[in-house]
């Protein structure tokens, strides 16, 4: 899970371990807080028809915003494709008792129609039935055929009027109104006066928000025991986990979160979430060290034990997403990629690389899925892959999560970055992962609807979660080739799941280490903080330099005296070439203090804008994970201008506060992706609990030729280099490999 939490955020979920990274307090009201791994959706984390934006004109090019959109209609289908497939129970892979039987027997109960049994004592079922043949999934619907401009949607105005009225009657703020009516739909009104609880599927609610609201409207009806209550607040944790990066929880887990949260009787609370089909339960096979598989005769012939099984309870869009990224993932590797010239010419191609290139093109040329690991100076072999793969006349395309990423692949190809809707000769083989999804960007699809192309490299593959995973792998057509690329150090994906590192420690493909190591001090310094050791390293150009503070006061005026003066002075990296990341957004030199004091620095205004003037640097976040570093242009009545890679970004006025920061500072996180010649990491003393070693090798690491650390943490940084490795997340996607795909030595 990440580890950029807000200093001063308590923590509401530890026995899910979702961390620190919970939705702020009231202040935040209606607005999603910090809670997404140092997401910037201060607004609308848990929307995106809050946060999505006006794009630049519709006859010129598909808009960030429709293209969010349209990504969000094909999940949707996706989804729903995906519920019509399940006809039969839920698998599961041994005997149970007690609480977890009686609620897998509800599942099974809901799903036939019937009431749910009190106790069940099924027979074992195999965790997962694995495909005897690899089946082509329906494909997602085109962008251009269902992403038609159509202008901003949301809630009709007296829809969000009935809903404002309830909410002032129920004390909560009124400003929740139109995330409300876009979140509950039709009937918003009646369906919140029904169910007060409602109001926490808002981002940035909390349980004891919700109770005060339900309590308001309720009167003596509402106890801490009402059904409604207990459903809420399940859906709620399992949220709280998501965004903490688990895909699932384990029923235990959760139950004993659920009490401590003042739900009287927890499995009754996931019973009726289940009942309700706000979540689904699955089992899952623990495999035990000598164990005999099941139905394996034992010396005397009689037939193995059953091996223990985890119960785990998952919100239904992620669950699903992680079974068919297992389906899509199976589908490529079972199936023999499609013959693009011929062995002799490959062989010649990889003969032509050097090192673990070389390796990289031979694994390629006879699989359908490879995985690349390697830090920075690593990317040149993905970039040597896709040369060699265009002179053999293949479709090879590169795509990255974000736009920095996506620009950074560009430069090391020596090509500009794609233009929006651009796939002709001249278009550049570099594209983000929602441009290509949506057709924004890249080949376009097929007629069938799959993308068109013969080989994909996923380049910063470790930021994709499940739903980002599960859209790539549907998408490719049968005998593509797709190679994940990303270095398995920094920080895991902002969404739910870790799908880099799962495919890893699952050994169902290829995997390629790269031996090209990162040069100089700074690739010195990084790589020994990806082992565990931070060591000092002979800087003999400044290139690494600690600057130690006392309090967080010094540490914001050391940092603003470095931007603006110290580094462009002995560096020569001027202020706009160098990126602050601290690790919040929250507390006494977050980004929200930093920006502040470097905006007042080095571009005073009023901030007649909403709080912004012409020229400021900022990120904006058209969509919880998505963010577009950019400037100010202007502002006008259509709503605040800005340039985002290369692009011009209308965002309507109504969600400038929510989906618009300052960028002068910025997380881990909101950094991943890109790289600047200098880059200044703030570690002030309140600091020390969103300390890890990736969130340190991620931030040291954004730096190509300068790092400055402002440095109040003491012993506190070697001490999370080598002793506090990446939060674990639960996932599913090992054990739904492991049935469909043998691995590999």
């Amino acid at each position: 899970m990440s580890t950029e939490p807000e200093p001063a955020t308590e923590d509401t979920t530890h026995a899910v371990d979702t961390g620190p990274e919970t939705p702020g307090t009231a202040e935040t009201a209606g607005a999603a807080s910090d809670e997404r791994s140092g997401e910037p959706t201060e607004g609308g984390g848990g929307s995106a028809a809050q946060v999505a934006e006006g794009g630049p004109e519709a006859a010129a090019q598909v808009s960030e915003v429709e293209a969010e959109l349209a990504a969000q209609r094909i999940e949707r289908e996706r989804i729903e494709r995906r519920k019509a497939e399940k006809q039969g129970p839920i698998d599961a892979g041994g005997k149970l008792s007690g609480s977890a039987a009686d609620l897998l027997a509800a599942v099974r109960a809901v799903e036939s129609g019937e009431r749910p049994a009190a106790t069940v004592f099924g027979a074992p079922e195999p965790a997962r039935r694995p495909a005897p043949e690899p089946v082509r999934p329906p494909r997602p619907v085109p962008a251009e055929h269902s992403a038609a401009p159509a202008g901003p949607v949301g809630p009709a105005p007296e829809a969000v009027q009935g809903v404002r009225r309830v909410l002032a009657e129920g004390g909560a703020p009124e400003g929740l109104a139109p995330q409300t009516a876009a979140l509950l739909g039709e009937g918003a009104q009646d369906a919140l006066r029904a169910d007060p609880w409602l109001l926490l599927r808002v981002a940035g609610v909390r349980p004891e928000q919700a109770d005060g609201f339900a309590r308001a409207l309720l009167g003596a009806e509402c106890g801490p025991d009402d059904e409604r209550r207990g459903r809420a607040v399940t859906v709620w944790l399992l949220e709280q986990a998501a965004l903490a990066g688990h895909t699932a929880l384990e029923l235990p887990r959760l139950t004993a979160t659920l009490a401590q949260r003042g739900v009287p009787d927890p499995d009754a609370a996931v019973q009726s979430t289940l009942a309700e089909g706000e979540a689904l339960a699955f089992q899952d096979a623990l495999e035990e060290t000598g164990a005999r598989r099941e139905g394996e005769p034992d010396a005397e012939g009689e037939e193995g034990e059953e091996r223990p099984v985890r119960v785990l309870i998952g919100l239904e869009r992620y669950a699903l997403a992680e079974e068919s990224l297992a389906d899509g993932l199976a589908r490529l590797v079972n199936s023999a990629p499609k013959q693009d010239g011929s062995a002799a010419d490959w062989e010649q191609a990889a003969a032509s690389a050097q090192g673990s290139a070389a390796e990289l093109i031979r694994a390629v040329a006879g699989h359908g899925l490879v995985l690349h690991t390697g830090g920075e100076a690593s990317l040149a072999e993905p970039a040597a892959l896709l040369r060699a793969a265009h002179a053999l006349g293949l479709r090879a395309w590169a795509a990255a999560p974000g736009p920095l990423g996506r620009d950074r692949f560009a430069a090391l190809l020596g090509a500009a970055p794609a233009e929006p809707s651009s796939s002709g000769p001249k278009a550049s083989p570099a594209v983000t992962v929602t441009g290509l999804l949506t057709g924004a960007e890249g080949p376009g699809r097929d007629a069938d609807g799959a993308l068109d192309l013969d080989l994909l490299v996923v380049v910063d593959a470790p930021q994709l979660d499940v739903e980002a995973g599960a859209l790539l792998a549907e998408s490719l057509p049968d005998g593509a080739r797709l190679v994940l690329a990303g270095d398995p150090a920094v920080l895991w994906s902002v969404g739910p799941g870790r799908v880099f590192a799962d495919l890893l420690a699952a050994r169902v493909c290829p995997q390629i280490a790269s031996r090209r190591p990162d040069p100089g001090p700074l690739g010195e310094l990084v790589s020994g903080i990806g082992i565990g050791e931070l060591s000092q390293v002979e800087a003999p150009g400044k290139e690494v330099v600690i600057v130690p503070v006392r309090d967080a006061g010094e540490a914001v005026h050391r940092t603003v005296q470095l931007v603006a003066d110290s580094v462009p002075r002995a560096i020569g990296v001027p202020a706009e070439e160098t990126q602050v990341i601290t690790p919040g957004h929250g507390g006494a030199a977050g980004t929200r203090v930093l920006n502040a004091a470097l905006k007042e620095r080095l571009n005073p205004g009023p901030g007649r804008f909403g709080g912004f003037d012409t020229g400021d640097r900022v990120v904006h976040t058209p969509a919880s994970g998505r963010v577009l570093p950019g400037r100010v242009v202007t502002a006008d009545a259509e709503g605040l201008h800005l340039s985002c890679a290369g692009e011009t970004v209308i965002v309507p006025r109504d969600q400038v506060e929510g989906s618009v920061r300052h960028g002068w500072a910025l997380t881990a996180h909101q950094a991943l992706g890109g790289r600047w010649p200098a880059a200044v990491v703030v570690l002030p003393g309140d600091a020390v609990q969103a300390l890890s070693r990736p969130w340190i090798y991620t931030a040291f690491g954004r730096a190509a030729r300068h790092l400055s650390v402002v440095h109040g943490v003491e012993q506190a940084l070697p001490r999370a280099v080598a002793e506090i490795p990446a939060k674990p997340r639960t996932t599913r996607l090992p054990r739904l490999l492991a049935p469909q795909i043998p691995t590999t030595d």
